[in-house]
């Protein structure tokens, strides 16, 4: 059982009604961080923010950055 409740509804914001759909569309399904910080809405919106300038920022090969997160994942003995 999670510590911290995961929000899987959007409960009619339109912030997390935009990223939850854009998740689903993508993914299958909500990513478990998504439904945590989804208990502060402008949170998730930064986090969400600070990804995509990371992946934006040209810093790594453009093909690196899924093995970067490939084996972040292994580490962590996450599934990805």
């Amino acid at each position: 059982m999670p510590r911290i409740s995961e929000i899987t509804e959007d409960g009619g914001d339109p912030t997390l009604k935009s990223i939850f759909d854009k998740q689903r569309e993508i993914f299958g399904d909500l990513l478990n961080p998504t439904k945590v910080m989804a208990h502060c809405p402008p949170i998730l919106k930064a986090a969400q923010q600070l990804g995509q300038a990371i992946a934006q920022s040209g810093q790594l090969p453009k093909g690196m950055l899924p093995l970067v997160y490939l084996r972040v994942a292994s580490i962590n003995g996450c599934p990805f």
